[in-house]
Formats: C-alpha cells, sequence, structure tokens
C-alpha cells in the first residue's frame, strides 16, 4: 500500500495552539473502492479560520474531530481512479488537506482547469480568498469606482486581494499591515495609495486620518475588516457618512482568552449611519463563476498578483499555521506537498 503523512489534533488548545496539541501520523492507503478517487496533494493553504475550528465551539462550520486528521483547501492531482468522471493527471480542488495523499468519494473532489492558471492560484486568487474579497467588496459593500477603501491585514490572503480589487475598479485603497516590508509590499506590489504599517504607529487612527488627508479625501466609503479591534475602531473614526463596512474577519481577537477588544467608538454606526454586516464567503458561492471569470482577466491583462508565502514540505505546516498568528506571512500561506 502507499504511505501517507497527516496531521492530527489531539487536544483543544487554550489561547495560541502548541505542538503538542497536534500529532503527525504515517498511515497506510489502499487502492480507491469503487466510487473512489485517490489523490497526491500538491499545496494545501492555511487558514486564520482554522483556528476556530480547533475550539469544540458552536460555529458555521464543525469543529474538527479529535484524533483525526485536521481539514483544510487543498489542490491535487488524481494518482489513481475508480470513478469515471476523474481519470489520473487531472487536477482537483477538495478540503482535505492536512495529509500527503487520500481516498475520497468523487463528490468531495472540483475539478480545476490544468491550463488557465498555475496550479496554487486555486487556493489564491481564484480559490476561496479571492471569492471571500470578491463578495465582500461587490456584494456586502456595493463597491463602486470612486470609493475610498481601507483594507486591514492588507498584506494577507484576503487582504492583498481585496486591495487589488478596488484598485481594479477605480478606488483609492489604504492598506494597514505591520513591518517596513509588507508595507513595501503594499505600495511596490499592490500599487496601494496609502499603507500604513500600524506596528510603527502610536495611534491607528491618526495614522489613518493622516493618510486620508495624503491622498485627498476626507474620509473612508469603505472598510474591509480582517483584523477587528483598534482597527474596527479607526475605521470607525474616519468613515465618511453611509460607509459600508465588510467584516470578514477579526485575527486580533482569535487567540484572546480573556474579554475582546472592543471599538470604543460603536456609536458612530448610527450617527454616521454606516452600514456593517459580517459574511461567510459560503453564503456567496453563485459568485464564484462570475469571480473566477473577472480574475483570469485581470491575471491576463497583468492587474493581479498572487501573493504567497510557502513552506515546503507537511512537517512545516504547524510553522506555516503559527506564522499567521505573528505576522510571518505575506499574501496565501501555503504548503507545498509534492
Amino acid at each position: 500500500m502507499t504511505q501517507s503523512r497527516e496531521i492530527h489534533l489531539v487536544r483543544r488548545p487554550v489561547g495560541t495552539p502548541v505542538a503538542t496539541d497536534f500529532d503527525t501520523i504515517q498511515i497506510p492507503i489502499a487502492p480507491p473502492a469503487a466510487g473512489e478517487v485517490q489523490v497526491r496533494n500538491l499545496w494545501m493553504a492555511i487558514d486564520p479560520a482554522m483556528r476556530g475550528r480547533m475550539s469544540d465551539a458552536k460555529s458555521y462550520v464543525p469543529p474538527f474531530a479529535l484524533d483525526a486528521p485536521m481539514e483544510g483547501p487543498a489542490i491535487g492531482e488524481v494518482i489513481a481512479s475508480n470513478d469515471p468522471a476523474f481519470a489520473p493527471g487531472d487536477l482537483v480542488f477538495s478540503r482535505l488537506g492536512w495529509r500527503e495523499i487520500f481516498n475520497a468519494p468523487a463528490s468531495a473532489l472540483q475539478l480545476r482547469d490544468k491550463t488557465a492558471l498555475p496550479s496554487q492560484a486555486w487556493l489564491c486568487f481564484a480559490g476561496m480568498p479571492g471569492l471571500t474579497a470578491y463578495a465582500g467588496l461587490v456584494r456586502v459593500a456595493t463597491l463602486k469606482a470612486g470609493d475610498v477603501v481601507f483594507v486591514s491585514a492588507a498584506s494577507g490572503a484576503v487582504g492583498s486581494i481585496a486591495c487589488q480589487i478596488a484598485r481594479n475598479m477605480g478606488c483609492k485603497v489604504i492598506g494597514s499591515a505591520g513591518g517596513p516590508d509588507k508595507t513595501a509590499f503594499l505600495r511596490d506590489i499592490l500599487k496601494v495609495d496609502a499603507a500604513i504599517d500600524y506596528k510603527a504607529e502610536p495611534s491607528l487612527t491618526k495614522a489613518l486620518a493622516r493618510e486620508v488627508k495624503a491622498i485627498g479625501a476626507t474620509g473612508i466609503d469603505v472598510y474591509f475588516d480582517n483584523v477587528g479591534g483598534d482597527h474596527l475602531q479607526a475605521a470607525l473614526a474616519l468613515a465618511n457618512n453611509f460607509a459600508r463596512f465588510a467584516i470578514c474577519g477579526m485575527i486580533s481577537q482569535y487567540n484572546v482568552t480573556g474579554a475582546p477588544t472592543v471599538p470604543r467608538n460603536l456609536t458612530m454606526l448610527m450617527t454616521k449611519r454606516i452600514r456593517m454586516e459580517g459574511y461567510i464567503a459560503l453564503d456567496h458561492m453563485d459568485l464564484e463563476t462570475e469571480m473566477v471569470e473577472q480574475m483570469t482577466a485581470w491575471n491576463v491583462a497583468g492587474q493581479m498578483a498572487s501573493a504567497e508565502t510557502v513552506y515546503d514540505g507537511i512537517d512545516k505546516a504547524l510553522d506555516a499555521f503559527n506564522g499567521l498568528f505573528t505576522g510571518a506571512n505575506i499574501g496565501r500561506t501555503m504548503v507545498k506537498l509534492s
């Protein structure tokens, strides 16, 4: 039988996950049974939302089971098939990352075009991060040309795509990230109009006010939130009347064990008539085809950079995950498995 390695959650983390919360298991993989397909993962993506699934708390997706392989987005190649819809060599998307080789029913796999885009792009701007950014801006925030858009965690997987979508749709973009390398990436690669190094600013609100003025604006029309906390507070302070906030994530709160950090100026939601909406990309799957077509067109035109931080081998998967919370990543964090 073929041998594979997979990472199991063996204990639910309290606060920041530690190595002893996980275990790497080697298992044999039998030939695929009737209706099954055997896949060798080429790439797996690492998401901050995986931290929520490590806790046994009610959410929009069930928690990871203990003593079982974790799950996450992955792109793989079919190496054996016992289902007529798939053939060896096919490129497939699944949510069965955190393992090298696996058997799965055909219904758990989705074919992807091997020629239109690089294989890892299906985990980046043409995958769930792309849909998350696209749905948040186009549908939730009703983005329109001329808007001033503030993006937090702008150098991350979703934030970096949100910056480019807003730029490509004729908006002015202010991005926030931590450290000079990341703000240089925002300016030089993503071509934002202004970049804030939040780690170097004693007051994020004052920094955002400074950059809004520098680009000739009076405030922000759209806030794309990946962070929460002081970023949300700054966005509320600088929002124009009738601004639209798309709440994609709040990574600053994911490992908090005490009271969460809550903006002190929430009354501005009322006085400025701000529309703030939290959302989950899975509720907007009807936009997927439209999103892929638009992202592919922008990529062909040289208007969509695929930002990636790549770790090599499943042994580095936990380092990749921890890097999300220490600021080690630029763009999509991925593990190359082949």
